[in-house]
C-alpha cells in the first residue's frame, strides 16, 4: 500500500472486525464484487500490465487496489473470527 503499510492497516483494523457479529462476519466473507467493478478492474489491470493508464486511471486503479486489500484483511479477520466461534 502506498501511503500505510499492510501490518499497520492490519492493526487499524482490529478494533472494526472486533465489533463484527458471526452474521457481518459472514456477510463480510462472502463479499464479492459485481460484474461492472470487475470489469473495470480488468480494464484498468490490462491496461496497466500495458504501460497505456492515464494519470486518472493510474490513481483510480491504485485506489481500487488498496480498497481490495483493505476488503481483504476484514475478510481474513472475519473468517478468524467465524472459525474461532466453531471451535469453542
Amino acid at each position: 500500500m502506498s501511503t500505510v503499510s499492510t501490518s499497520l492497516l492490519d492493526e487499524l483494523l482490529d478494533p472494526l472486525a472486533q465489533c463484527f457479529t458471526p452474521a457481518v462476519a459472514q456477510e463480510v466473507v462472502n463479499l464479492r464484487f459485481d460484474r461492472k467493478v470487475q470489469a473495470k478492474l480488468e480494464d484498468l489491470r490490462h491496461k496497466a500490465n500495458e504501460g497505456t493508464l492515464t494519470p486518472d486511471e493510474r490513481t483510480e486503479y491504485e485506489t481500487l487496489i488498496e480498497t481490495i486489500d483493505i476488503i481483504a484483511i476484514l475478510q481474513a479477520k472475519s473468517k478468524r473470527m467465524l472459525q474461532g466461534k466453531a471451535n469453542r
